[in-house]
């Protein structure tokens, strides 16, 4: 009898031992997943979501990196150091084209961040020649800077969406960007390179042109939703390895899908703000952050204050940001052949199908009630032609080099 007791007592024992093995097993984490971001007021999507514990509250552990440059970001991730960033919404296909990267390189575009929210400066070398949208005094400008040195411009990343500003803006003011110098320089350091006199303007997101402005280094001569009113901007990009871990992936998106949301409450700016200007986020003035959010921008150069009413930095605007549309992909291509980088077409339908996530996106909105924006639709921008992106040969012939 008692034999019979002891063993019931063991079989007991072992019992609950494997149900806490298992359990214990059960309630191990998942896998770190680390996100870059380079110090720019548009990587605010992720920087809220981790404030705010949206990543914790969609069962993920998340881990922000500043990075120090695009070319940083573009190696971490298909080096797998990181498995994603807030990127250029066209770095992936800059990437993949060879213009930006080993051809063929595969990064994928998630979702889209943001719309909105960049500028072109200017150096003081431009302050009495052209003031705010005088796009039509640019030409005489450059000419008469260059009577007396050489012109420049830098962006951020060969191909990214920073970069085909600055060329659409040189088409509009009538300027070849073959008569110009160009140069990549990081973000952050954009107003230290103008102040030591390295390039006479740069196109970036703020809060550096703000910044350019407060610090009497530069102004603000004109805004990219000046030039293409609620254009993509940054995107969540991720490398083909963690596009495979969909699950993981979509509670990423849903985490940053409801801090885009929380950024459209204007009141919810001045908070986001406080957190962007720590010294582990962009490290800049808050009351340059704050401004340029609420779409408040102090130009420089005695140009006075622009007031964006609907057009400043947005995030979800009622769910019409946040979709990866094909047709922005083709836009960007059909700039790379329209500006000299591609010799030839690109595949403008298979590139896209490759690397726009637009399956897991739309399975993410379906789950968080976030209306799909419909794609395939002509793009006009405010000083182009109009882009059909089933035209596109057609849209090569009329526009401006």
């Amino acid at each position: 009898m008692k034999s019979i007791i002891n063993k019931s007592i063991l079989c007991i024992t072992l019992s609950v031992l494997l149900t806490g093995i298992t359990s214990f097993k059960m309630q191990v984490p998942a896998r770190k997943i680390k996100l870059g971001f380079i110090p720019l007021t548009d990587c605010a999507p992720l920087v809220v979501a981790k404030e705010l514990g949206l990543f914790e509250k969609y069962g993920v552990d998340v881990e922000l990196e500043k990075e120090a440059s695009w070319a940083v970001v573009r190696d971490k991730m298909l080096d797998g150091e990181i498995d994603g960033a807030h990127c250029l919404f066209s770095m992936p296909l800059s990437v993949y084209t060879g213009i930006g990267g080993k051809a063929g390189s595969e990064m994928k575009i998630a979702m889209v961040l943001n719309n909105n929210g960049q500028s072109i400066t200017l150096s003081k070398d431009f302050c009495g020649l052209v003031g705010f949208k005088e796009i039509n005094k640019v030409a005489s400008a450059v000419k008469n800077v260059q009577g007396r040195k050489e012109v420049t411009f830098a962006m951020t990343f060969p191909g990214g969406t920073h970069d085909i500003w600055l060329r659409n803006w040189l088409a509009a003011c009538g300027v070849n960007s073959k008569s110009v110098g160009i140069i990549t320089i990081p973000p952050p350091q954009m107003v230290a390179n103008m102040r030591v006199d390295n390039m006479e303007g740069f196109c970036v997101g703020e809060p550096w042109n703000g910044v350019a402005a407060t610090q009497n280094v530069g102004f603000t001569h004109i805004s990219t939703q000046d030039i293409w009113k609620n254009h993509p901007e940054k995107a969540l990009v991720v490398n083909s390895s963690f596009a495979n871990d969909k699950e993981s992936l979509k509670k990423v998106m849903k985490a940053i899908i409801e801090a885009c949301r929380w950024l459209d409450v204007m009141g919810n700016r001045a908070k986001a703000a406080s957190w962007l200007s720590k010294p582990n986020y962009v490290n800049a003035p808050v009351q340059v952050l704050e401004a340029r959010l609420k779409g408040s921008y102090d130009l420089g150069c005695d140009l006075g204050v622009q007031k964006y009413k609907d057009d400043y930095m947005l995030f979800y605007n009622n769910g019409l940001v946040t979709t990866p549309k094909k047709s922005y992909a083709m836009w960007f291509l059909a700039q790379y052949v329209r500006f000299g980088y591609l010799k030839s077409d690109p595949d403008y339908k298979g590139i896209p199908e490759k690397l726009i996530l637009d399956d897991v996106f739309n399975e993410v909105a379906k789950e968080m009630n976030v209306p799909v924006q419909p794609d395939m639709q002509s793009i006009k921008t405010t000083y182009d032609v109009a882009f059909d992106p089933n035209n596109i040969a057609g849209y090569l012939k009329t526009t401006k080099r």
